[in-house]
């Protein structure tokens, strides 16, 4: 039986890939939401970084790219877009590929990079991701982590209960669960009823309440909206087509 753990903020990711493990990136509000509505909407490639000054670089040498993200919720200055998931639409992204750097969600993806499967989670696709996940680990028999992007290096309420969710979708008795992912699964359970108030009452989802992506939140908080399964492998994300 393959064994199931959580990882609550970026700066853990290498203890994942070290053990050899499949992990799933989760940042709600909002890298993660945002990478996979661009993926879903026909965007060639993501490429995230840990730093502004990456993506600046990245852009003087792919001047054709669209440069997106947030550092403590507000675009940069010189990209094209913050981090606002509905902003990547068919029409501004089809076709393209992104760079995208965020406050946490871009740390937790960077320092996976050395597991051999990354894949992107969120509420959006969490049904989709748990059965690819099943799929996988079967196959390769190895260990499932979440990597959570958290709060600037702290627990944050929407990515565990993120997990929870996508959890609550496996198998009955298919993996030994830690008591982490145990936990996050009865999280999600208790309120996911009225999941978007609740996340909505989060630090983050206060903080961006005040901002005014009240919108986001609400559009971060779609359960099981698309089948699109993001893979960050060679430092790009695309979409995961077979495992094989």
């Amino acid at each position: 039986m393959v064994k199931a753990g959580l990882e609550f903020i970026p700066g853990d990711a290498g203890k994942a890939a070290s053990r050899g493990d499949l992990v799933i990136v989760i940042d709600v509000l909002r890298t993660t939401t945002s990478i996979i509505t661009a993926i879903s909407n026909g965007a060639n490639s993501v490429i995230p970084t840990e730093t502004v000054k990456e993506a600046y670089q990245l852009r003087r040498e792919h001047p054709d790219y669209i440069l997106v993200g947030e550092r403590n919720g507000r675009k940069p200055r010189g990209f094209d877009f913050g981090n606002s998931p509905q902003k990547f639409t068919l029409e501004q992204i089809h076709g393209k590929d992104l760079i995208i750097t965020t406050t946490n969600g871009t740390k937790a993806l960077t320092n996976s990079k050395q597991a051999k499967w990354v894949l992107i989670g969120a509420f959006l696709n969490a049904g989709a991701i748990a059965k690819k996940v099943v799929e996988i680990s079967n196959k390769e028999q190895i260990g499932i982590s979440f990597v959570l992007a958290g709060e600037e290096d702290r627990f944050s309420l929407e990515d565990f209960v993120c997990a929870g969710a996508i959890i609550e979708r496996f198998p009955k008795n298919y993996a030994h669960f830690s008591d982490e992912t145990l936990a996050a699964m009865c999280a999600f359970k208790q309120i996911r009823s009225n999941l978007c108030d609740n996340i909505a009452k989060g630090e983050h989802g206060k903080h961006l309440i005040e901002l005014g992506f009240i919108r986001d939140i609400e559009f971060s908080c779609q359960i099981d909206v698309t089948t699109v399964i993001p893979l960050y492998t060679n430092g790009r994300i695309r979409t995961l087509k077979n495992p094989s």
